[in-house]
């Protein structure tokens, strides 16, 4: 349960940290206003002209009567829109994330350097295109992995009682540990940590990554709020990475610009939990040390 609190207080952290940096937080929310922009207008065409793809999808029902023709492909069409309404709503973050990825990478360096003791971000060595690839690369397999388990919930959710009850909660549990893993790597992907090893360091701290990205799963079911949490999101989930990896935090940082000087202060080492690894991150070639994947 400490943990869960904790996941939670990094996701506030992350809130306040844009909160106190204007600038930082007006950067990072060009990146969801963009893909905003985007899936409403691609949401507005589907409701415009989604009817008349469904009648050129189902020749077959020209000569049906009336009023059957209507209720199939009115219901056809209302099934469409709300199946890319879901689509938007699984991918909004991930899309964001590879829009936004110079964005965010420069907002999660600065989170690293103001509340780093020395005052020194990790660093990627990748160029900006191999960077891109990796993460739409990463982003898709965690989606499928995503969609798996909405399959598999789906289907548990006509079982009585517990399909109604139990399995919506196992899906906002789900639906934050990727949430998580999404924001997240913005970070462990700067220091070299593959997505296998990503997803076993957050298995971990399930209780941590729960703590984070339940409440914020919840929130980001509107695309509209999801824009304006989103920089604080990612600002949050480099204090979460960086409690994961047992790296060194100075106490109440995040007071301060950090344009201008690192103020000294005392330091705090998060204690890593029983299966979390030491200070360093492995490199891309480095085997993963956190297990086999599950």
């Amino acid at each position: 349960m400490r943990d869960l609190g904790a996941g939670f207080g990094h996701l506030l952290k992350g809130q306040r940290w844009v909160a106190r940096h204007g600038k930082s937080y007006g950067f990072g929310l060009l990146p969801g206003l963009i893909t905003l922009v985007l899936y409403a207008a691609a949401l507005v065409a589907l409701a415009l002209w989604g009817a008349d793809f469904v009648g050129w999808a189902t020749p077959f029902a020209d000569d049906w009567s009336s009023p059957w023709l209507g209720l199939f492909r009115g219901f056809l069409t209302a099934v469409l829109f709300a199946l890319a309404l879901l689509l938007a709503v699984l991918t909004f973050t991930a899309v964001t994330l590879l829009v936004g990825q110079p964005f965010y990478e420069s907002l999660s360096e600065r989170v690293d350097r103001d509340v780093s003791p020395d005052g020194i971000a990790p660093e990627s060595d990748l160029p900006l295109w191999r960077e891109l690839w990796i993460s739409g690369r990463d982003s898709l397999r965690v989606l499928v992995r995503a969609l798996v388990w909405g399959v598999l919930l789906f289907a548990c959710g006509f079982i009585p009682v517990v399909g109604q009850t139990v399995v919506p909660v196992i899906g906002f549990f789900v639906t934050g540990f990727f949430l998580t893993e999404e924001l997240a790597s913005v970070a462990l992907q700067r220091r070299g940590v593959e997505l296998r090893d990503r997803l076993a360091l957050l298995r971990s701290r399930k209780m941590l990554v729960w703590g984070f990205g339940t409440p914020l799963g919840l929130a980001f079911l509107v695309p509209v709020v999801a824009v304006f949490l989103m920089p604080g999101a990612v600002a949050g989930a480099t204090l979460l990475a960086r409690e994961l990896l047992g790296e060194e935090t100075r106490e109440g940082a995040g007071d301060h610009d950090p344009a201008g000087d690192v103020a000294a202060g005392p330091v705090i080492s998060p204690a890593p939990g029983p299966s979390a690894p030491g200070p360093s991150a492995p490199g891309p070639s480095a085997p993963g040390p956190y297990g086999p994947p599950r």
